[in-house]
């Protein structure tokens, strides 16, 4: 599946909104990318995933780790696509990165694949990464729906989006949307920071 393809998934799904967003950074932006639209289509969320797996599927893949809350269905079906489990990381207790609950954990050595869904500040796949280190296991690279960041955010492991965008992002005080009057909206699960 091509980037252009991928593209018009979200389209096709209404996953791309256009309007005035405060994202999970605290930052403005014009466009957000609402994967859950996409993820409420299983046909559609299976084709993405499918893809998102081909692209490691010569890397002797063993566990697949996603981050709450998208991150599990992808995870899944990444793993159900490769023939491996699939485990997801949840919030710690008081907000300060990731860990692993309901009895998961990896053994050391094992060769993981994380996974996520829009990439846009990396926070998710960081508090991921830092949890995987933590079991001394393998990080064959990280697989993403989406990169909106435009290839700004980089990892000391692969990266493989399905789809690499140039997203308008602003602090809140030049933000010209807010300058403009356009009525704001906030969309996500973390927590926002105050504008």
């Amino acid at each position: 599946m091509d980037e252009s393809k991928v593209l018009g998934i979200f389209k096709e799904s209404d996953a791309l909104l256009e309007g005035h967003f405060k994202l999970t950074s605290g930052k403005h932006s014009d466009i957000y990318y609402e994967k859950f639209m996409i993820l409420k289509r299983p046909r559609l969320c299976e084709k993405v995933c499918a893809a998102l797996a081909q692209r490691f599927e010569k890397d002797k893949v063993e566990l697949v780790v996603g981050p709450t809350t998208g991150g599990v269905i992808i995870a899944y079906e990444v793993a159900r696509y490769l023939g491996v489990d699939a485990i997801y990381a949840e919030p710690a207790e008081g907000g300060k990165g990731r860990v692993f609950k309901r009895g998961f954990h990896i053994d050391e050595g094992t060769r993981v694949l994380i996974v996520d869904d829009v990439l846009t500040t990396g926070t998710s796949i960081v508090e991921v990464i830092e949890l995987v280190k933590s079991y001394k296991a393998n990080i064959v690279g990280i697989g993403l729906f989406l990169d909106r960041s435009g290839g700004k955010i980089k990892f000391d492991y692969p990266l493989q989006p399905l789809a690499t965008v140039t997203a308008n992002a602003w602090e809140p005080d030049a933000c010209p949307l807010c300058k403009k009057g356009i009525p704001i909206s906030q969309r996500g699960s973390r927590k926002f920071q105050k504008a």
